[in-house]
């Protein structure tokens, strides 16, 4: 009756969504899949049904799918741009990403990725098309007509890559045998923009909303873990099965595991014989899911390969295997403990399960799931919250990929330091971990320091941002995902530039204004692809006041914030003090004035293009609002009722939210 209910809610979720949110329309499909995969030869082949409607204005003449796995074989354009940015060095490093380096190049062809098109008919008539790598261009013998639904009928095979980058097999460092992420011949999204045809080089993706039915046929030994609801647990068993059934799994070597996966844009899996399954169940919410490499002979060579440092940590190799389990049980306690703080900052949750899956190459969100090498908590809850910026916001990543994984940093920092607080933890870096791709940049640039511990949750992210503006190095956030000059750039630029964004946007409408934002967001755009207009008109409406001018200055340029406290004096009893802006972005201003007698002053100058204030955020601290300072002028003057010789602290932004360049003017302690 519970999944029934359930079914029901998610349903009316969905249905109340595309009434409540704007007018833009999306393409549909619906994905009926079959592979059979060889666990000896590493490839599959598979049958797919590809119910396709248009519902744009527009008449088709082409469509194009992505063969992601293309890019897994020598000199493809993933190969040639990793080691043409590898031959830049960054304080002594190579810029390469160092999952891929330059090991494509070296594959046999054994090791290599594919994706061949066997057969591919529309509405039962032949196709012809043309292979570019990792795009597959169809012209069409009939157009698609505005409104209209087609079948595509596709016969495929593949083979599984040697573990490169998010997919592939055989990873040495966790053991799994198959992380099936990108997977299939996958058709690219068409919107108000056109096709998107984008090359697998190196970053992101951008998929149609549709369901999915697949099924797998594998080897009986091998579990599964991805995205979608099993339809057959009580003959594939493996901790799926209902509880107290009598087990009866059909004879011969393969199972058929049969999924099915509603209002999603992707559809990933992983599969390994030693995976062990933990799950736990949220009252009234979803099924959490963790399924991770138990394999004993592994773990024992992790432990030998450790470093003097790390294995010291523990006893014996017994002892390492322990809390190798434990930290995966963590994971999971995790998932059940913060969700309810997930829903109330950020949404509902609307699917009926989640899976922890250990597998990939780091750690890389999918509808339903995520892959990640290990058991750290951030990590995990970092991946998880791409289900709020990504799974159901669904923002073109290629273009804007500083909307899905700055706003997802952003939120994993408050849910991970939420949990941290909860739990009362006293955290190593071994037990909550640090996101590995967070530490890359700080590491790289700002060194290296963890957010654990830390009372602002979003300390490393301004680090990170500090730190390539002194390198020189930064690019606009407009710069597509793939075209940036360095992969620091891109990273500090997305994750941590992003995740600023949404933190300076609080100090300039205020948290509050800000957090009601995030669910009108969520509550209008899911499920719509929503750009940063989209979301700039959100926060517009929310906030009474324009924001534009925000976006133009922080998105589009690299223009950077400084302010500095130029001088103050006293005529008439009235004490003045002189702000002057030093940097080119114009900001709002907070200026907190602390007396000697223990009292305080908050003075609020709006920026003009503002065309509005921010509500008091701390009703405890008088404050006096201001003329609204014009980004025209340098220097703005104010003044307030007190003698000079009762000021003790001047302090712009005593918040540390604006991400001022240089905050040593900011603050000026009065020695009388």
């Amino acid at each position: 009756m519970r999944n029934k209910i359930y079914t029901l809610g998610l349903f009316s979720l969905l249905t109340a969504t595309v009434w409540a949110q704007p007018d833009r329309w999306q393409q549909r499909v619906k994905y009926t899949m079959d592979v059979a995969m060889n666990v000896t030869t590493n490839r599959f082949t598979g049958k797919q049904r590809l119910e396709y409607t248009n519902n744009s204005p527009d008449t088709l003449k082409k469509v194009f799918y992505h063969l992601y796995w293309n890019a897994f074989q020598p000199n493809s354009m993933m190969d040639n741009r990793s080691r043409v940015l590898g031959q830049k060095t960054i304080n002594k490093k190579q810029d390469w990403d160092s999952r891929v380096r330059d090991r494509i190049q070296y594959l046999k062809e054994d090791e290599i990725g594919y994706q061949k098109i066997i057969s591919l008919k529309l509405n039962g008539a032949a196709q012809k098309y043309n292979v570019q790598e990792t795009i597959l261009e169809v012209p069409l013998t009939q157009p698609i007509l505005p409104h209209a639904k087609v079948v595509f009928d596709m016969e495929f095979e593949a083979q599984v890559p040697l573990q490169i980058r998010r997919s592939g097999r055989d990873n040495p460092t966790t053991g799994v045998r198959y992380s099936m992420s990108q997977w299939y011949p996958k058709m690219c999204e068409y919107d108000y923009e056109g096709w998107h045809p984008t090359p697998y080089v190196a970053r992101e993706f951008y998929g149609v909303w549709g369901d999915y039915e697949v099924n797998i046929t594998i080897d009986k030994n091998y579990m599964i873990g991805g995205t979608g609801y099993l339809q057959n647990p009580n003959q594939i068993g493996f901790g799926y099965q209902d509880a107290g059934v009598r087990m009866a799994k059909p004879a011969g070597p393969t199972l058929t595991w049969r999924f099915v996966a509603p209002n999603v844009h992707d559809f990933m899996w992983a599969a390994d014989p030693e995976y062990t399954h933990l799950t736990r169940t949220i009252a009234g919410g979803p099924v959490i899911h963790v399924i991770y490499n138990n394999d004993d002979a592994h773990l024992r060579k992790v432990y030998d390969g450790l470093a003097a440092d790390k294995k010291k940590d523990f006893a014996t190799a017994d002892a390492y295997i322990k809390d190798f389990h434990e930290q995966w049980k963590r994971v999971a306690d995790a998932a059940v403990i913060v969700l309810p703080f997930i829903e109330k900052k950020f949404g509902a949750y609307p699917y009926k399960q989640y899976t922890f899956i250990h597998g990939g190459d780091g750690g890389m969100e999918y509808p339903m799931g995520t892959l990640i090498v290990g058991p750290s908590i951030s990590t995990a809850i970092h991946e998880w919250m791409h289900t709020w910026f990504q799974m159901m916001l669904g923002t073109n990543e290629s273009l804007y990929p500083w909307m899905d994984e700055g706003f997802t940093s952003y939120a994993a920092s408050l849910v991970t330091n939420y949990y941290q607080t909860v739990t009362n933890s006293k955290a190593t870096e071994s037990e909550v971990g640090t996101g590995p791709r967070k530490k890359v940049l700080v590491d790289s640039l700002a060194g290296s320091n963890s957010f654990v511990g830390k009372a602002n949750p979003h300390e490393d992210a301004y680090d990170n941002y500090f730190g390539l503006v002194a390198s020189r190095l930064e690019e606009p956030l407009t710069t597509h995902a793939d075209h940036y000059e360095t992969n620091i750039a891109y990273g500090i630029a997305s994750y941590s530039k992003g995740e600023v964004f949404m933190e300076q946007l609080g100090y300039i409408v205020g948290a509050q204004v800000r957090d009601k934002i995030l669910l009108d967001y969520y509550n209008q755009w899911r499920f719509k692809h929503p750009n940063v207009n989209d979301f700039i008109r959100v926060a517009e409406k929310a906030s009474d006041m324009k924001l534009d001018w925000y976006r133009e200055y922080w998105v589009n340029t690299t223009k950077t914030i400084d302010y500095g406290i130029d001088s103050l004096w006293e005529e008439s009893g009235k004490t003045k003090i002189r702000l002057r802006r030093l940097g080119n972005m114009p900001m709002p201003i907070d200026v907190l004035i602390t007396f000697k007698d223990g009292s305080k002053l908050m003075a609020y100058i709006p920026q003009y293009s503002m065309f509005g204030a921010k509500p008091v955020e701390d009703a405890s601290i008088p404050r006096n609002v201001y003329e609204p300072w014009k980004w025209t002028h340098p220097q703005y003057t104010f003044e307030f009722n007190k003698r000079l010789t009762d000021l003790k602290v001047i302090e712009i932004d005593p918040s540390m939210r604006m991400a001022d360049v240089e905050r040593s003017n900011n603050k000026l302690e009065i020695p009388w």
